[in-house]
């Protein structure tokens, strides 16, 4: 028997065995999974009364909110194809993508209305704009108001062809437009059945949505946690003090984020104040981690501290740092550095690292290749962009740009993007080696590590560093921290002290927005 691969069964199977479980947790708002499902039901006919046709494209500009989720289901119920927006993107970045996606309808929350409505005319594949958390009187459509309009009835839909589009994330890359990274319904089946089998997720699991829903899937978590009657926890604007009131609330048991938000959780002064025992796992990933991360959170949280990997490209979790079960008798440092890597491939990730010419690199942690992917979870192409799809997609493998070295246990560890390598008077300079050092310093809150130009090596190290409140340290004293550590030609030659260091809309540190004053004018050397 063939049955086409859908996130959609996940819906039915936890409305099925879970109807009373809470499914989404958002403010005062608390919806079982049959409440869920209602809504749900009335989204995806209301879409059809606002004209929505098989295949278009709808798009959500809005925080973490349980509209969001429900779309998650609502659109791709109705037909639709779900177009999450980073909401941190600017007016000609959201203009481009609404045109680029020929989207004919738009939810908006009622705080990114105005810039819509500027832009509407500019817009004329657009029909409907339906405002979320607005009043009724501000637009043509308001999302309750729809909803309560719409009958709570399943609306009946066939997926039978499992490679279908069901949803589109665009990136925001370092140049050029956004890329769309387009999504079938079989990417996102398997990868939730990836992330099932490495995790270890079940119906007694609460997850606090840290990670943007816009931010490809929200890495998963809107099917995985649903296929198994697990309890969302929307978080609309990320803060530590929001998140250690959330984790003692609802009883959170997972912990999903980038390593700068954990690292701001952790130095948190007022943390003792709150009951956070519930919690068994944190996972970072859309950034290094470091050792002293993880270990500082594994002895704060008594929990496991773990890295995660992957790209909006692969769905997109395809590795994690899960010691296998033969390495259970490591020492506690040695466990913790080993969860401070990039990890084990994932079941149903191939994952090899290879150099120039193809071929794997040695496992012996010291050559470096870059990370390239075979899977049922790589994208199915960059949408209406043939030619940068068949740059990164090559020979049937996935090309990542990021690079890496891999060990005799087969645990993969980024180096550094292939943008980001440094080349200082011929040699290869890791960011992240040096920004492991820096975040060993007592005083170090943040860093980030970049290459600025130098007239005789071409370029250098140069850091950008946020210090803990309170705490204090100089250029020399950081300078000279490094050169206790690494070979001096790695070490910064410069040190920017900043209040707080640029982020892109996951928290992610923005290098290139540090480097770029430096390079203007200049062409940077790539080898």
């Amino acid at each position: 028997m063939f049955v086409p691969l859908t996130p959609l069964e996940f819906r039915r199977r936890a409305v099925y065995l879970y109807p009373n479980n809470v499914a989404v947790v958002d403010g005062e708002n608390r919806f079982t999974y049959q409440q869920y499902d209602e809504r749900v039901n009335r989204l995806a006919n209301g879409l059809r009364t606002l004209g929505l046709q098989q295949g278009e494209i709808v798009s959500f500009l809005t925080y973490n909110t349980h509209h969001l989720l429900e779309a998650y289901y609502g659109v791709l119920q109705a037909g639709g194809i779900l177009n999450p927006i980073n909401t941190r993107m600017g007016p000609k970045e959201l203009e481009y993508i609404l045109k680029h996606s020929a989207s004919p309808i738009l939810f908006a929350h009622h705080d990114f209305a105005p810039i819509v409505r500027e832009m509407r005319d500019q817009l004329p594949e657009l029909r409907q704009l339906v405002i979320m958390e607005g009043r009724p009187e501000e637009s043509e459509h308001e999302y309750e108001r729809l909803l309560e309009a719409s009958s709570p009835d399943h609306v009946s839909v066939e997926v039978t062809d499992e490679n279908e589009m069901c949803e589109l994330f665009y990136t925001s890359g370092t140049t050029g437009q956004p890329k769309g990274v387009a999504l079938s319904h079989r990417n996102l089946y398997l990868h939730a059945m990836t992330f099932l089998s490495g995790f270890n997720i079940t119906s007694d699991d609460v997850f606090l949505h840290i990670v943007p829903l816009f931010h490809v899937n929200g890495w998963g978590t809107p099917q995985f946690l649903t296929a198994v009657g697990g309890k969302h926890v929307m978080m609309r604007r990320v803060r530590p003090q929001s998140i250690c009131e959330l984790i003692q609330a609802e009883g959170v048991t997972r912990l999903f984020g980038v390593p700068t938000v954990m690292n701001a959780l952790v130095n948190f002064p007022e943390l003792d104040q709150y009951d956070l025992s519930s919690l068994k796992q944190i996972g970072m990933g859309g950034a290094p981690s470091s050792y002293a991360l993880v270990d500082k959170l594994e002895r704060r949280f008594d929990c496991q501290a773990t890295a995660i990997y992957g790209l909006s490209e692969t769905s997109p979790v395809i590795v994690n740092a899960m010691p296998k079960p033969n390495m259970r008798s490591l020492a506690d440092g040695e466990r913790r550095r080993y969860q401070a890597r990039t990890g084990f491939e994932l079941i149903g990730a191939h994952l090899r690292v290879v150099d120039d010419d193809g071929n794997d690199v040695k496992p012996d942690g010291k050559q470096v290749g870059e990370i390239v992917v075979r899977s049922n979870l790589v994208m199915m192409g960059y949408y209406k962009d043939e030619a940068a799809t068949n740059h990164v997609i090559r020979n049937g493998w996935f090309h990542t740009g990021d690079m890496a070295v891999v060990d005799g246990e087969g645990s993969i560890l980024i180096v550094d993007r292939s943008k980001d390598i440094i080349i200082s008077g011929g040699e290869n300079i890791s960011t992240q080696e040096v920004e492991a050092v820096l975040y060993l310093h007592p005083a170090v809150f943040e860093c980030a590590v970049f290459g600025a130009p130098h007239e005789k090596w071409g370029e250098t190290p140069r850091a950008a560093v946020a210090l803990k409140p309170g705490l204090e340290a100089t250029e020399q004293e950081l300078i000279a921290h490094c050169r206790d550590n690494l070979g001096h030609y790695k070490c910064p030659t410069n040190i920017d002290f900043l209040d707080e260091l640029p982020k892109g809309g996951t928290g992610k540190i923005l290098k290139r927005k540090l480097r770029e004053p430096y390079w203007q004018g200049k062409e940077k050397r790539v080898g």
